[in-house]
């Protein structure tokens, strides 16, 4: 295990036990655009942030097995439960099928590299960087789908702003976004030197 796993590791926990407070006290029910996308943009910049002038953290992400980074995508089987609220009229169309169909795809496809492609060689390198490519664009659609419903009828999307779905918000999102910014940076450094990603 990498250096500085752990501390990583408390980082994380520590964080998602914030988002899970700030959740339940209710403050993120309030909120209206533009403030829940600047908590989400503020959050991705922190981390890019971090991951520039925090040598230690900088090196884990680059070090740490690329499979790790796969598996948190794992919690984009969440569009499960989109589609469930979008049957029950709580989360509309335009959101929670596209949405919820594509982040299903992308666990899925994550499955699949995790236990099936080793991440070297030619051909593991070029199904790593499809699958990055596509959940990329999937989850800027989903938040640039959740904006635009947001902005135009902000209690449409209102059931992201509470327990449990705020913590795609404040948790969940930005660091799917961010691990797909740290695979593609490994990605790229892997192709000079033979495809190799372990």
């Amino acid at each position: 295990m990498p250096e500085n796993s752990g501390k990583i590791i408390i980082v994380l926990l520590v964080w998602l036990a914030a988002a899970l407070a700030a959740g339940a006290s209710g403050i993120f029910s309030s909120l209206v655009p533009p403030f829940p996308q600047a908590v989400l943009l503020s959050l991705v910049i922190v981390l890019m942030l971090v991951f520039a002038f925090a040598p230690g953290f900088r090196a884990w992400c680059l070090t740490v097995d690329v499979k790790a980074l796969v598996l948190f995508h794992l919690t984009r089987f969440i569009g499960v439960y989109f589609l469930i609220l979008y049957a029950q009229g709580r989360l509309p169309h335009d959101f929670a099928v596209p949405g919820g169909w594509g982040d299903i795809a992308a666990a899925s496809y994550a499955v699949v590299l995790v236990i099936f492609v080793r991440p070297g060689g030619k051909a593991g390198w070029t199904l790593y960087l499809l699958w990055n490519v596509l959940g990329f664009v999937d989850i800027l659609f989903v938040v640039m789908t959740a904006a635009r419903l947001a902005f135009a009828e902000p209690a449409s999307m209102g059931e992201l702003l509470g327990l449990p779905l705020n913590l795609l918000l404040t948790f969940v999102v930005p660091i799917i976004i961010f691990t797909h910014i740290v695979i593609f940076i490994r990605l790229f450094r892997s192709a000079k030197r033979g495809y190799e990603l372990i």
